[in-house]
């Protein structure tokens, strides 16, 4: 295969991942270009680029998904490939298959690919040829409630309906009897084809206690495919991942190998090229069940990067160049253990709602095996038409406890001030007896955290609840005796402390 090479790339995405892939680019002496809204025009990836264009207004609708335009860009611009990223165009077929048609490299898997893997029920037909353990259910489109009922009375209850397009948890009902299944479907149709234009939905098995462990894959062009080991992602809010760890603390070595085998099937079966992952249900006897997969560099990565020490960015890019893999299977050790947090803009008291502001304070950690994937500065405003992560913190360490104790380091020196964030929450839960022991699930959230839990981490209450209650105290002494005026008081001296 003929090797081309590409000299400059269109990151066709923002924040934090587009300064992650452009970083890796200028490492391999490679041009890019930014693209932004008009709410990111002062975005750090804008500055960090070597050429930037202003693609619209700042809804997505009218700027990062606008695939047309951003074709236009890069033949102007004499761009050779287009990274994606994550979210946006990343796991959009079309646009893939547009940047073919018009000479330019998708850093990414083939369109077909990303188009039998965007299908859930697609994917479930073209992954049962490889011998992958799939949860229960039907794999195809059910429209009707009797038969939706007639599954589920096959399967048993508690039954999951689910979305065949989209994912996010958009389109999914927990069903957990027969009475409750014609509105819970009737809901799931409606919601999916509000959010996907797609009403498709399939029913399978409800796993009660899963966890959420995904397999990270690498293919190149002329066949050759392997698994860069497990990301554990079961702590979750609203189906959505808010803290990962690679390797897993529940997977034996040979129960890592039989995934990691399994992820390869599922790989080959649609002739997979490119990053991927792909994605597994673990029940309560560590049985697994194929879920899906992502055709893209997910958020989570990286973890991975840091246990095995390879740049999947770099790697992107050389498959997408046409170079075979220049390692294989057997070359590839787990090496320590890394954590990483979502630090997202979002109250964890309020039931994670998005929050908005400016960033008034931005201090990230720094330090020993700490690792900051981040797209904003102090100063910068929070913009209400994005995903609301704020960064990506990492933590590595020499074994799973190590990562631990440097992450709450981290998180406690990580200073934000103007928006409220998921850090307090993250600190509560990797410090919980749930979590340092391994036996935790995708109900995390719900088995553990009340809002209230946050106080008594938050030293900034602590020290304004210190401060009243002493405050109390001296107006009662007051009304006794009197204080001279060049003596201050005990609680202001605590509080200078």
């Amino acid at each position: 295969m003929e090797i081309k090479k590409i000299r400059k790339i269109l990151v066709a995405n923002r924040g934090e991942i587009a300064l992650r892939v452009m970083r890796t680019a200028k490492e391999m002496g490679i041009k890019t270009v930014a693209i932004y809204s008009d709410a990111d025009r002062n975005s750090p990836h804008v500055k960090y680029a070597d050429e930037a264009v202003n693609v619209g207004p700042p809804p997505s609708a009218q700027s990062y998904l606008l695939g047309d335009k951003i074709i236009e860009v890069c033949k102007s611009l004499d761009v050779d490939a287009i990274h994606p990223g994550y979210g946006f165009l990343s796991e959009n077929s079309k646009f893939a298959k547009m940047a073919e048609d018009n000479g330019i490299i998708f850093i990414g898997p083939s369109p077909s690919s990303i188009e039998v893997m965007g299908d859930k029920l697609a994917a479930k037909e073209a992954v049962s040829h490889y011998n992958v353990p799939m949860v229960p259910g039907v794999n195809h489109a059910v429209t009707e409630a009797k038969e939706a009922k007639e599954i589920a009375e096959q399967i048993g209850y508690p039954v999951l309906i689910k979305a065949s397009a989209g994912g996010g948890g958009k389109g999914m009902r927990v069903v957990e009897a027969p009475e409750e299944l014609e509105e819970q479907m009737k809901r799931a149709i409606s919601e999916a084809q509000s959010a996907f234009g797609d009403g498709s939905v399939f029913v399978e098995k409800y796993i009660t206690s899963p966890r959420h462990i995904e397999i990270q894959v690498l293919g190149d062009k002329h066949g050759n495919l392997v698994y860069l080991f497990e990301r554990d992602c079961s702590i979750q809010r609203r189906h959505q991942k808010v803290i990962e760890e690679a390797p897993s603390s529940l997977l034996s070595p040979e129960k890592r190998k039989a995934m990691g085998e399994a992820a390869l099937g599922v790989a080959r079966s649609c002739n997979y090229y490119g990053a991927g992952t792909v994605e597994f249900i673990v029940d309560e006897n560590v049985d697994f069940f194929f879920l899906e997969m992502n055709t893209r560099l997910q958020v989570e990565h990286p973890v991975t990067e840091e246990i095995t020490g390879i740049d999947l960015v770099k790697e992107q890019i050389l498959i997408a160049e046409g170079h075979p893999l220049s390692f294989k299977q057997e070359d590839l050790k787990i090496k320590g253990h890394a954590l990483e947090v979502r630090v997202y803009a979002e109250d964890p008291t309020n039931n994670f709602l998005p929050d908005i502001g400016k960033l008034t304070t931005y201090q990230p950690p720094k330090g020993p095996g700490v690792r900051v994937d981040d797209g904003f500065e102090e100063g910068m405003d929070i913009p209400i038409y994005y995903d609301p992560m704020i960064a990506k913190l990492v933590t590595y360490g020499k074994d799973r406890t190590e990562a631990i104790q440097r992450m709450v380091r981290a998180i406690q020196e990580y200073d934000i001030t103007g928006v409220k964030t998921t850090l307090n929450f993250c600190e509560f839960a990797i410090q919980h007896e749930a979590f340092t022991s391994g036996k935790f699930d995708t109900k995390f959230v719900q088995n553990y955290f009340k809002p209230e839990m946050l106080q008594k981490l938050n030293p900034e209450h602590m020290e304004i609840a210190a401060v009243l209650a002493a405050m109390v105290v001296e107006d009662k002494n007051s009304a006794h005796m009197k204080v001279k005026d060049n003596q201050p008081s005990n609680w202001k001296l605590r509080v200078r402390d």
